[in-house]
């Protein structure tokens, strides 16, 4: 059974960077397309940034030039490297891998770590 744990997450005043780390057990990591979603308090999960087996990255448009998406296939991790923090970037961070089987798509998901920026 595949799991997914996220870590690194913590409070850090704007201007501030955090790095998270996922870390992928029990799945064929290399062949997984990744992201890292956030949900703010009263808010939609949304996709903050993905990466694809092959390494091709993502952005959502607030996150450009800020945030960094990479895998490390070797380790079963991903990272993501959070820069210029604001408190707009307060949320629950959540790791996810996901691949086609056929018609179905098998997903993973983290249990989520907390972001909070203060101002």
């Amino acid at each position: 059974q595949g799991q997914l744990v996220e870590s690194g997450g913590g409070s850090v005043q704007a201007g501030g960077s955090l790095r998270l780390s996922c870390a992928a057990s029990g799945i064929m990591f290399r062949i997984y397309n990744l992201g890292w979603y956030r949900q703010a308090p009263g808010k939609q999960r949304e996709l903050v940034a993905s990466i694809t087996s092959g390494g091709s990255t993502n952005y959502a448009g607030s996150m450009k030039g800020r945030f960094t998406i990479s895998r490390d296939n070797a380790k079963n991790t991903m990272y993501l490297q959070m820069d210029s923090l604001t408190p707009e970037d307060t949320a629950v961070y959540y790791c996810n891998a996901e691949r086609q089987v056929g018609a179905k798509i098998l997903a993973y998901w983290g249990q989520g770590t907390q972001v909070t920026v203060s101002s």
